[in-house]
């Protein structure tokens, strides 16, 4: 075992240096394995240490280390994200005032253009072709911010409409081709159909809920994608017209109708599909190992994600992840680049599955991986990110653009309001957001 997999055994005792002292002072020598000659990158990951991803991100840092033995040093520091989110993103906003950001920091999906706008990443050392084609479509798009690389995802994930295949045959209802799905339409036909059926069994067609937070406009982005909507500008900067236009406003009333008709719950009920009271549920890719461990009784299948009536074939299907990106802080942007690109690699990605299941980010990987040609379900949830796989909003606003959707899909689909009422209130909110970004 090289010298660099010391590094492993010190790493507890540094803990207290890397957090009070800027890494940009620390020298060959000063940390077992970083040696004369080698250039010095920190890294920051949003994880504990003793955790099955910790664990991958530690495993990914010492093999790139061995790899690059006389050229880099990669130092990596563990800080948790605490329960509201707070923690990591507490401890880089300090060090973005403070000027102690370190060379490679993990961003999640979602907020790249926001931390590209902000100044605390910059773009990557442009890659290859053939560096790029390594990366699936949504990971290059989610990374990239007024057409420059930022970030390169560690991961990726999905949602799946997940369906129990007994009662999908007990109402002789046929699962369409992933490049013919139900539309919005012909699935309320699918639902009224399951009706009575759930009903006899005390439950509803559809296990779907409005959650608090990221998870809503993660899971149902897709309604307004598919539907000819949209969220925000393609440069990030505007929102009139588009995130309250008329194709958004239908797709939240149809939220709502769902609701009215009781083809799903107004409340959130516990193992509802699971314990075979739903037909249908949406639910994030981490389902599949769920049921198969917890509840082998249903038999699992993934169906296509519903579109819009006048779908026009586009990427519509929900993804993203945590991602590396170089700090704006960095003065060595090669090597960053190498060790993001090293972080987000095959290898990495391959690791990560198999400590923490989570979807690579890589094509090599999937094909690398049995489960994705072996198991349906897993096959179904990686052609549909390969093949209609769209990141989230790319706005500097996102945060509040997020929590705007959630707040009007609650307020309209649950309490009854106005769309287009809604939808112009958030409008607002999120212009005045916009505002700082517009007058720079």
């Amino acid at each position: 075992m090289k010298k660099k997999l010391i590094y492993s055994a010190v790493a507890i005792s540094l803990a207290a240096f890397s957090l009070t002292g800027c890494t940009k002072n620390i020298k060959p020598g000063d940390i077992a394995g970083f040696d004369e000659g080698e250039e010095y990158l920190s890294i920051w990951v949003h994880s504990i240490e003793e955790t099955p991803e910790g664990e991958a991100y530690r495993q990914a840092v010492d093999s790139f280390n061995e790899t690059y033995n006389g050229k880099y040093f990669a130092d990596i520091e563990f800080i948790p994200r605490n329960d509201s989110g707070g923690g990591y993103s507490d401890k880089v906003n300090a060090s973005v005032l403070s000027g102690d950001l370190p060379d490679v920091l993990t961003v999640d999906g979602p907020n790249i253009a926001a931390y590209a706008a902000n100044g605390i990443i910059q773009p990557l050392v442009p890659l290859s072709d053939e560096e790029r084609a390594v990366y699936l479509d949504s990971i290059l798009e989610q990374g990239t911010y007024n057409d420059q690389l930022y970030a390169l995802g560690a991961m990726e994930s999905s949602v799946g409409l997940y369906y129990n295949k007994d009662i999908i045959s007990e109402a002789g209802i046929e699962i369409p081709d992933p490049d013919d799905p139900w539309t919005f339409t012909e699935f309320l036909g699918i639902l009224e159909q399951l009706k009575p059926i759930m009903d006899s069994k005390n439950g509803y067609p559809l296990d779907m809920t409005f959650p608090v937070g990221e998870a809503s406009i993660y899971y149902y982005a897709p309604f307004i994608w598919s539907n000819g909507g949209d969220f925000v500008s393609e440069d990030g900067l505007t929102v009139d017209d588009i995130f309250n236009s008329e194709k958004n406003a239908s797709a939240m009333r149809y939220f709502k109708g769902l609701v009215d008709k009781k083809y799903m719950s107004a409340v959130p009920i516990e193992n509802l599909f699971e314990s075979g009271r739903a037909a249908f549920k949406f639910d994030g890719a981490w389902e599949v190992n769920t049921v198969y461990q917890s509840y082998p009784d249903v038999d699992l299948g993934v169906a296509p994600y519903i579109v819009g009536d006048d779908w026009d074939g586009g990427n519509y299907t929900p993804t993203g992840s945590w991602t590396y990106a170089a700090s704006s802080e960095t003065d060595n942007i090669e090597g960053a680049t190498e060790l993001v690109k090293w972080m987000s690699g095959v290898k990495s990605g391959l690791v990560l599955f198999e400590k923490t299941k989570s979807l690579p980010s890589t094509y090599a990987a999937y094909e690398q991986i049995s489960l994705f040609s072996e198991d349906e379900n897993y096959k179904a949830l990686y052609e549909q990110l390969r093949d209609y796989g769209h990141p989230r909003p790319k706005t500097p606003a996102y945060p509040q653009l997020s929590s705007m959707f959630q707040q009007s899909l609650e307020n309209i689909a649950l309490s009854g309001k106005n769309a287009e009422e809604q939808l112009d209130k958030a409008t607002e909110r999120i212009n005045d957001k916009l505002e700082r970004y517009i007058r720079g």
